[in-house]
């Protein structure tokens, strides 16, 4: 209960935060084979206009896709339109087929979708963008696919190295269940793979494989079960798409990395707030009112 109750206050306190992106100046989109997807939720959208224009602010290119889960509201759209002029997509009208619904599914399949004629970047709207990227610039101009890295995900691997590492970790998640599968499936055993995080991704244009992602989901459906539905599959499946792609990268977690409590953070040019270390020491807040403090100033 005093853990609810203290992640709820600096819920509060990051959202008041945030508020402020509202007077900074609407981004002026330049365009470019260039797609920037982010599913949003009504919750998150001010979260979600400092993600995307810290990110905008140093890429400088590409129309945005905002894609709603359902619950965004008329004046959520409203400031959306305004501050980004996004092209909107709803996760209803998304044919997810043999594949699970929910869990992030829909923006895996959106993203692919738009690969064919676009480069695509997936960003999450609990990610900040604080000083240039030019790995990101390097990826996305070389057509070059790149996945977040994790501690544990930090090169392309074969299936029976990510099956060592996933029993070592042990436990019944979802990602640690079907990365020990991979290597025992006829189907999947020969792929690569990466231990990365779907909260940042880049898909290259014309690299949209929708018959691998049905062959490894219909595999891991026929292993799993049920559980191939749950919530982290769809991060499973992203990992996938980007370790098979033509030439993929793994960014470097000397700059960009999923922030935890014991991570410097000072070095970082990039960092995602996961749910679990969102709040933690204030960081993600104190770095939200920085990177707006400098986004009013341009």
């Amino acid at each position: 209960m005093f853990y609810q109750a203290r992640t709820n206050l600096a819920r509060r306190r990051h959202n008041s935060a945030c508020e402020t992106i509202l007077k900074t100046k609407p981004l002026v989109i330049q365009e470019a084979p260039l797609r920037i997807v982010s599913m949003v939720s009504h919750a998150d959208v001010l979260m979600y206009l400092v993600a995307v224009k810290s990110f905008y602010s140093v890429l400088k290119e590409g129309r945005i896709v905002v894609l709603d889960d359902g619950s965004l509201t008329d004046q959520d759209r409203a400031v959306l339109s305004d501050h980004l002029n996004p092209d909107f997509r709803l996760v209803a009208d998304v044919d997810t087929g043999s594949l699970p619904r929910g869990g992030c599914w829909e923006r895996l399949l959106t993203v692919l979708d738009l690969a064919r004629e676009s480069y695509v970047i997936q960003l999450d709207s609990d990610t900040l963008t604080i000083a240039p990227l030019p790995e990101i610039s390097a990826c996305w101009t070389a057509n070059r696919s790149f996945t977040l890295g994790t501690r544990l995900g930090q090169a392309v691997v074969g299936t029976a190295e990510a099956k060592a590492t996933a029993q070592r970790l042990g436990g019944d998640h979802i990602q640690v269940l079907a990365e020990q599968t991979f290597a025992d499936r006829p189907e999947t055993a020969s792929l690569r793979y990466i231990r990365g995080s779907a909260g940042f991704a880049g898909f290259a244009q014309g690299d949209s494989p929708h018959q691998r992602l049905e062959t490894v989901s219909t595999a891991m459906s026929a292993a799993l079960g049920a559980r191939w539905s749950d919530w982290g599959s769809e991060q499973v499946a992203s990992n996938i798409m980007v370790a098979n792609s033509a030439d993929p990268a793994v960014l470097p977690l000397s700059r960009y990395a999923c922030y935890d409590a014991d991570m410097p953070y000072t070095d970082k040019a990039f960092l995602h707030f996961i749910g679990s270390h969102r709040f933690h020491n204030g960081v993600y807040t104190r770095l939200t009112r920085q990177i707006i403090a400098q986004l009013a100033r341009r």
